[in-house]
């Protein structure tokens, strides 16, 4: 509908501007591209067939190079990176940091895995069988994260999870330093149980951002984080707070868990690497080893000519993997 709406605007001459062109699939390259300069890249059903599943599905690099050059004469693109453009932005300071599982959670995995594993082996049909695969990602992210998520019960302390327990370990040292930082989680359960430890440790809960915000509640948070110097910590659901927001007082970013996609992830950091913003930033991820999390992390990282596009590459692909090749990819190393 949006679409059709302004390509019906009448005009001589089409401009189209996006600080992300593509945020989850490539087909939003070719709306966009439709718009400024229409047919070049052809309908969208052989845009797909030619560009969308080459690179998405199948990481062709080929079809990478030929998307580059059919589109690069068409486009004026900057980036943050360039001091040309924006010579007074900091320096943004990435780190994987990794942890390992507590016995609770490696117990916990290995099950999800075996029994997730039985039933894909048993699905013939292609949609149920990428379903299953999701239904089993979804599982162990929260397993990874802490029992306590996936279990829906139980103890939510801290010392039962690798993860919660590299997440205090920064969050000390920015405290300390009196400084300010961002916490992205996917899960708004999971934000309840950073906002307790947070709680436990310095006295009183941290701002806590998500889904079920109000827009005016929201903005009173930002304000707030903003201006008042005994707000340290703010916590951050993905889908609410990954865009649209201006939080330069913090100067540290933690992705508690990862989304896989580029895009998103370098948007919800954006929040505070933008301009306004006079300190480094550093940017934490969080990755327990030997897991899935790591070795798809190490995929989407060796593709990252493909993360240059900003193709969302997600994990949807990861369903039509055959079932050699999850039992690799899910195994716990």
């Amino acid at each position: 509908m949006q679409g059709k709406a302004i390509k019906a605007i009448p005009a001589q001459t089409f401009i189209a501007m996006s600080g992300t062109p593509v945020e989850n699939r490539l087909s939003e390259y070719w709306s966009i591209m439709d718009f400024a300069n229409r047919g070049y890249l052809g309908n969208l059903s052989h845009f797909v067939k030619e560009f969308a599943v080459p690179i998405q599905s199948h990481h062709d690099q080929h079809a990478v190079q030929r998307f580059r050059k059919v589109t690069a004469p068409f486009l004026l693109r900057r980036l943050k990176s360039d001091k040309s453009i924006i010579n007074d932005l900091p320096d943004k300071i990435e780190q994987d940091q990794y942890c390992e599982l507590s016995k609770e959670q490696v117990a916990l995995y290995e099950s999800v895995v075996r029994e997730s594993l039985r039933v894909i082996n048993g699905e013939s049909d292609t949609f149920k069988r990428q379903g299953l695969v999701l239904q089993m990602i979804l599982a162990l992210k929260q397993i990874c994260n802490h029992p306590a998520q996936y279990l829906k019960k139980g103890k939510n302390d801290a010392a039962l999870s690798g993860k919660a327990a590299l997440f205090l370990d920064p969050l000390e040292t920015i405290h300390a330093s009196h400084e300010k930082v961002l916490v992205f989680t996917q899960f708004r359960e999971m934000g309840k149980l950073l906002s307790s430890w947070v709680a436990e440790r310095y006295g009183s809960p941290p701002l806590f951002l998500h889904g079920g915000v109000s827009r005016t509640k929201r903005d009173e948070m930002v304000e707030k984080f903003q201006n008042d110097r005994t707000e340290q910590v703010f916590l951050l659901s993905l889908k609410a707070g990954g865009t649209g927001l201006n939080l330069t007082a913090a100067s540290s970013v933690i992705h508690y868990d990862l989304w896989w996609n580029p895009a998103v992830e370098s948007q919800a950091t954006d929040r505070a690497y933008r301009i306004g913003q006079q300190k480094n930033v550093q940017v934490h991820r969080f990755i327990t080893r030997g897991t899935f999390e790591e070795r798809i992390n190490d995929m989407i990282r060796s593709k990252r000519q493909l993360a240059d596009l900003t193709v969302g590459i997600g994990e949807n692909w990861i369903g039509n993997l055959g079932n050699a090749e999850l039992r690799d990819l899910f195994g716990l190393g």
